[in-house]
């Protein structure tokens, strides 16, 4: 079994083990328990317990800090309302490939409305686009082609 898989089976543990469907965990204690580094926690985290697979991370730093992960129960318009409003003003390409792959996977999203936004927000689309306005424009493109999906 994989790391990322290992981690993301004990963290959907805790998230089955809780009353409040809340996974409370510290990064390093953590990752000394499964035996990864304290990094792979945090690509699985960004990868796989998203918003638009359902879950909301929040995190404390410091002495005392933590990760808490909270899986919600959103209907796809909810859903997809969370995903754009965590896009923010500014999307690179590799974010925007992640962010339209978790909604296909989510099923917000169909195969060919997934193809037709990678297209939309191409490198090959954006090439005469200054580079300080092209993650702008991303972002408001792909937020816009998202919200035609609600």
């Amino acid at each position: 079994m994989r790391v990322s898989d290992l981690i993301t089976r004990e963290i959907i543990k805790m998230l089955n083990e809780s009353e409040e469907n809340i996974a409370e965990i510290q990064r390093n204690e953590f990752a000394g328990l499964i035996g990864c580094a304290p990094s792979q926690i945090n690509y699985v985290l960004s990868s796989r317990f998203t918003p638009e697979h359902g879950y909301i991370i929040e995190s404390r730093r410091g002495g005392g800090g933590y990760i808490r992960i909270k899986r919600v129960i959103l209907n796809s318009s909810s859903a997809l309302m969370h995903v754009i409003n965590s896009i923010g003003d500014t999307i690179d390409s590799m974010t925007t490939r992640i962010v339209i792959e978790n909604c296909l996977e989510a099923g917000l999203i169909t195969g060919e409305i997934a193809r037709v936004m990678a297209a939309a927000v191409s490198n090959s689309v954006m090439q005469n686009i200054p580079a300080v306005f092209k993650d702008k424009i991303r972002a408001a493109i792909l937020k816009q082609m998202l919200l035609t999906q609600i």
